[in-house]
């Protein structure tokens, strides 16, 4: 048995914190400090330290499922492969195509992405693939591609975030969400530097603020807007900058100054002198960024809201700046790599557009099949899962759990059991998977390897630490065998670097390049930043540090990279850590302007259901919970769901601390206990979102979709309260 450290990644959120794993005698898994990793610096979260905790037999799958007679009962691989393929193959005979549904998840490495696309348009010719990564950063995506031209979650390492002179972090409580972080604004603080918390609760975030602002939920629009008209109005625009980098600042300056600071504080809650200190705080500095995270994202306004919050960056010069710029804070371990290669209901690898038609033709020529067999886009995540039962008959999901984490889940739940046939792959017996056909226990993270890529847009490699159990497979094994079953005998490796090779050439030219990147790179580099074409011409090395020298900028724009090492004169490109210090990844160059306007959210509270609802993480939990939920220790520090609500709001429905409070909208009713706390404003409540069952707050929230993202309404509806009598 190996008894050695392997280095490695840890599974939960996009930090992706490095550690070490080693296999111990009595079976279990330790974990110690990887010190070398610039991320976490050997620091890690309780959900990191315990994350082995569900590698042991007696928490996860370690045998197929299949359903006999209304159970869930062992079987074998090939019965249960042969389940899936005949329910596949009876599915597409009976009403096409597009009568099969693929579900994938943030939590996919590069390579399983990158296949689960290639499985649903070239063995199931489907268009109808999503993802739950559409549920946690898409509005940011859509924003960033608006304005810049690309997507990454941070165009700066985090290591940037000390040296700069102020940082606004909106709705993100990184405390609790991704702790190893918050050193970053703890040495920003001690370098002299200011952070401003916008979020509705005084979270523990927001109590390492020098300023925090408490806006009502849904407002982060106005907000935004307020703050750059007062930007205008004080003379602090950054005109040269805005002359020779931007293009649209007229309409965009129109825009905001119909918000003046009155009007924004009557939406808001936050007062002008406060607005007036933001703005002084984040303009008087030599640098200064924005960073967001769920809270404006999630929202029926997302994209406009992340658009607000970028055009007050680019009036103040604070992007394509050193130690400037807009960021986002993904969260899913994969959520940055799992939409670039496929698994997204519009985008081919390399973060190609679908219905480009010079994409389809060279992901085709990559993948060996027609360009015009390959289907179009299909229905973003939440109208997919709407649509199962009618559209979509049958469904293949891997590493999602949309029964607890789907908004309007109630629903949601109803429709997975209107399917002909539901096949899981994952690691537990999740709430989703309990309700299959099928269920295909596949490997863990420390049992296999397969790259990531994390919030600062570094390719990463996860190695495998431990063989799996009797009786589990990856993903990847999968594929390749229902592929076969179903007709497709090559084109579906089971080796992940093989898979990452074939990976690198549908990349090439690509927003997302990925065609100079190697396992072996990414080993002796402790990562690799995207964009990194093959080769970069000499005479073009751009920055010291790859930091968007001009090849960096065209691989970034999309245009093509050549990925034959032989026939090019050149040096291996460095990576990019740092985007568009020379330019915008855009034509021209320079970056968008995007006009935007205050508006409501979908479903403002009324006489009838007179409070808001917001939701989010808690610190010992990590999304659905599937895999939390079964660690001990984690359950411990966070056994249950909660309401948070104001005193004042608890003293009038006549509630105590702990006592059950039922909060009703207009899409189910949820029951937890009460947690009474001034730190969140009187007119709102918050739930957390990792539990089933009576808790489950997603039975509350808004599908409202944002027109351009798709992301619902996540972070704010209407509720009442109601006391639950014994």
């Amino acid at each position: 048995m190996q008894t050695t450290a392997t280095p490695t990644h840890c599974p939960y959120c996009a930090l992706q914190c490095g550690m070490n794993l080693t296999p111990a005698p009595d079976g279990t898994v330790e974990v110690s400090e990887r010190t070398d990793f610039p991320v976490n610096r050997g620091a890690l979260c309780g959900k990191g330290r315990t994350a082995p905790a569900v590698l042991a037999s007696n928490v996860r799958l370690t045998s197929p499922l299949v359903r006999d007679g209304g159970e869930l009962v062992p079987a074998s691989w090939d019965e249960a492969l042969d389940r899936i393929a005949e329910g596949l193959r009876r599915t597409r005979a009976e009403y096409g195509p597009d009568g099969v549904g693929v579900f994938g998840g943030g939590g996919l490495t590069n390579e399983k992405a990158y296949t689960l696309g290639k499985f649903a348009r070239v063995v199931l010719g489907t268009s109808q693939i999503d993802y739950n990564g559409r549920f946690c950063m898409s509005s940011a995506a859509a924003a960033g591609i608006k304005a810049f031209g690309l997507d990454r979650g941070l165009p700066f390492p985090l290591e940037d975030i000390p040296k700069t002179g102020c940082v606004i972090l909106v709705g993100s409580n990184l405390a609790e969400t991704m702790p190893p972080s918050l050193r970053f604004f703890n040495e920003l603080k001690e370098n002299g530097g200011t952070l401003i918390v916008i979020d509705p609760r005084r979270t523990k975030t927001a109590e390492q603020a020098d300023l925090h602002l408490a806006p009502r939920p849904g407002t982060d629009l106005a907000l935004a807007l307020g703050l750059l008209h007062l930007v205008i109005a004080e003379g602090r625009v950054d005109e040269e900058y805005v002359r020779e980098r931007t293009v649209g600042w007229e309409d965009a300056r129109a825009a905001a100054m119909a918000h003046w600071p009155e009007y924004v504080e009557r939406i808001t809650g936050v007062s002008v002198p406060e607005l007036r200190e933001t703005v002084r705080l984040f303009c008087e500095p030599e640098s200064a960024m924005v960073l967001t995270a769920r809270g404006p994202e999630q929202q029926s306004k997302g994209t406009d809201t992340v658009g607000a919050w970028i055009n007050l960056c680019l009036a103040t010069g604070r992007a394509g700046r050193p130690l400037s710029g807009y960021g986002c804070l993904t969260g899913q371990g994969n959520g940055q790599g799992g939409r670039e290669h496929g698994q997204k209901a519009d985008q081919l690898p390399g973060y190609r557009k679908l219905d480009d038609p010079a994409a389809r033709r060279h992901v085709a020529d990559v993948w060996g099949v027609d360009p015009d067999s390959l289907p179009g886009p299909g229905r973003s995540a939440y109208e997919l899962l709407d649509a199962l039962g009618t559209d979509i008959k049958s469904l293949l999901l891997m590493a999602s759990n949309p029964v607890v984490s789907a908004p309007r889940a109630a629903h949601i739940e109803e429709r997975i059991k209107s399917l002909d046939f539901l096949a899981v792959c994952d690691v537990v017996l999740s709430e989703t998977a309990a309700l299959a056909d099928v269920v295909l226990p596949v490997t863990q993270w420390a049992e296999e390897t397969g790259t990531t890529t994390s919030l600062e847009g570094r390719v990463l490699l996860r190695r495998q630490a431990i063989t799996p159990p009797d009786g589990v497979r990856s993903d990847l094994e999968v594929m390749h065998e229902l592929a076969a079953r179903l007709g497709v005998e090559k084109g579906f490796p089971t080796d992940p670097e093989e898979i990452f090779e074939e990976l690198r050439r549908a990349s090439a030219g690509g927003p997302a390049d990925y065609s100079g990147i190697t396992y072996r790179r990414i080993v002796e580099e402790n990562g690799v930043f995207w964009p990194c074409p093959a080769v970069e011409p000499e005479g073009l090395t751009g920055a010291e540090d790859g930091a968007g020298g001009p090849a960096a900028q065209r691989g970034a724009a999309g245009r093509p990279a050549s990925t034959e090492r032989e026939e090019t004169v050149g040096v291996a490109h460095p990576g990019t850590p740092r985007l568009f210090l020379d330019r915008f990844a855009t034509p021209d160059g320079r970056a968008r302007f995007v006009p935007v306007s205050h508006r409501a959210i979908a479903e403002e509270p009324d006489d009838e259901y007179p409070v808001l609802l917001t939701t989010g993480r808690v610190v010992a939990q990590y999304q659905s919970g599937a895999q939390t939920r079964r660690v001990a220790e984690l359950n411990a520090a966070a056994p249950g769901p909660f309401v948070e609500l104001h005193p004042r709001l608890a003293a009038r429905l006549g509630a105590a601390e702990g006592d059950p409070v039922a909060v009703v909208s207009r899409r189910g009713r949820a029951v937890a206990p009460a947690r009474i706390t001034d730190t969140i404003r009187p007119d709102t409540v918050f739930m957390p979102f990792h539990w089933p069952g009576e808790g489950r707050a997603n039975s509350l929230t808004n599908p409202a979709l944002d027109p351009t993202s798709r992301m619902p309404e996540f972070k704010a509806c209407a509720v009442r309260l109601e006391a639950v009598r014994p």
